[in-house]
């Protein structure tokens, strides 16, 4: 009798494009699994994702601004949301595989540092120069989730997640969507939060640029997708029609010069990285204080991968306190008697 996994391959095979990938001709995962009868691989995987400790953690990571105190600034979790949706979007109208696309875009940040890429900065400054937080991702759903065990997703969800980033590009159209929605989400939501900062104005931004894309963010986010559909309909790649994909770029200088190199910014970052860098230095010193889910790798890894893994995973707030409480004294309260 044919189960509702065997309805959705047989939708897949009817109604997908020829270049998608069919979840059928998934390489599979690294350790032997039963499968669903009511999921496919990648929806298996996305849920897989969903419920990790990773995942909602992203919750308190900065995306631009640390700790926001104003809760409609972007975290790493909505940016996460984000991407996942334009990803979807962009799948969808190609007649990719939208439950490959969505595990891809939901898993593709899990690695991410507190404090965003100033954090990632500090580690590379303070344990490996070539450290990225997208082979941290992987190593997060390959070994550091559920006690060490990791998620065991498939190889192309997995390949997806690392490629997001890396200049090389992911084996599956469905990979490269979400290179794509990523730098459309993170480049419409960082104007929308420094105008909100009062670090960017809208007048700041070239008026050709534009009068192309739109002034407003979902028409900009419009219409940069709609430039990606145009472009890739009917072929065997992933691309922008070349006008808007060099007004998306000057976007993206622009934030670098205006946003991210801001000097109210990097005061912030600078913080932050030395927050990172002290942290890691005493651990190094005093490697007994890393948690047992981390330290029971030492073995295997040494000291210094152990204290990358747990502080990468930490939070902005409990990085945070984690230093407060080792170097910040607090008022004497007296023994209790």
């Amino acid at each position: 009798m044919s189960t509702v996994c065997d309805l959705f391959l047989a939708r897949e095979e009817a109604t997908l494009s020829p270049f998608a990938f069919h979840t059928a001709k998934t390489k599979g995962r690294e350790h032997p699994y039963t499968p669903c009868p009511n999921r496919t691989e990648y929806q298996r995987d996305r849920d897989k994702i969903i419920h990790s400790k990773a995942f909602r953690r992203m919750m308190h990571k900065t995306q631009v601004f640390f700790s926001p105190v104003d809760e409609h600034y972007r975290t790493r979790m909505t940016h996460t949301l984000e991407v996942s949706q334009i990803a979807r979007i962009i799948s969808r109208a190609l007649m990719l595989n939208e439950d490959l696309t969505e595990a891809i875009a939901l898993g593709h940040d899990l690695g991410h540092t507190p404090f965003g890429h100033a954090g990632e900065r500090a580690m590379r400054e303070c344990y490996d120069p070539h450290f990225a937080h997208y082979a941290q991702s992987l190593r997060v759903v390959d070994l550091l989730e559920k006690d060490g065990q990791g998620l065991n997703l498939t190889f192309e969800v997995r390949d997806g997640i690392y490629h997001h980033k890396d200049p090389n590009q992911a084996c599956t159209l469905e990979g490269v969507v979400v290179k794509f929605a990523d730098k459309i989400a993170y480049i419409n939501h960082d104007i929308d939060d420094a105008c909100r900062a009062g670090i960017l104005s809208l007048d700041d931004i070239p008026k050709p640029v534009l009068d192309l894309l739109g002034r407003g963010h979902g028409q900009r986010v419009n219409t940069m997708v709609s430039a990606v559909i145009a472009y890739s309909q009917g072929k065997p790649e992933i691309g922008m029609l070349s006008d808007i994909s060099q007004a998306t770029e000057e976007l993206h200088q622009l934030m670098f010069r205006q946003v991210y190199k801001n000097p109210l910014v990097q005061a912030d970052e600078e913080k932050a990285i030395d927050i990172i860098k002290v942290l890691f230095g005493f651990y190094q010193k005093h490697p007994e204080q890393i948690p047992s889910q981390y330290y029971r790798n030492v073995e295997r890894d040494g000291v210094d991968r152990c204290i990358c893994d747990y502080i990468s995973g930490m939070t902005d707030r409990y990085a945070v306190d984690t230093y407060a409480g080792l170097f910040i004294p607090t008022g004497w309260k007296g023994l209790s008697t």
